[in-house]
């Protein structure tokens, strides 16, 4: 579960304020789904066609992408890419073959 913050402030005094964070659930609704293409794909361990397959996905699936990173080079059914999209810790699809609506990156880097 993911986990957005909050802050408010519960009291101020003269040497200062007392702050409480509190983490309330994203739901996985709040994140955009996109649809991956046609064919079944390859999940592989790593942004890259030289990192083992961890399971395929079934075609026209939905998919979060959590975070993105470059890597192999790939021409899908969306274009030629190198940037790999992270659906799961340690699961990367190609970008190539999901349809985003865009060429560039549609969320955050993965760190």
């Amino acid at each position: 579960m993911t986990f957005r913050r909050r802050a408010a402030v519960l009291a101020a005094g003269g040497a200062g304020a007392l702050l409480l964070v509190i983490a309330s659930p994203v739901t996985a609704s709040a994140a955009p789904t996109y649809t991956t293409a046609n064919v079944t794909l390859n999940i592989r361990s790593g942004p890259g066609t030289g990192y083992s397959i961890v399971g395929t996905l079934p075609a026209s699936s939905k998919v979060l992408l959590y975070c993105q990173t470059p890597g192999t080079t790939v021409t899908g059914t969306y274009g030629t890419s190198n940037i790999w999209d992270n659906i799961s810790s340690g699961e990367y699809i190609s970008d190539a073959y999901v349809n985003t609506g865009s060429d560039g990156y549609v969320t955050s880097r993965c760190g």
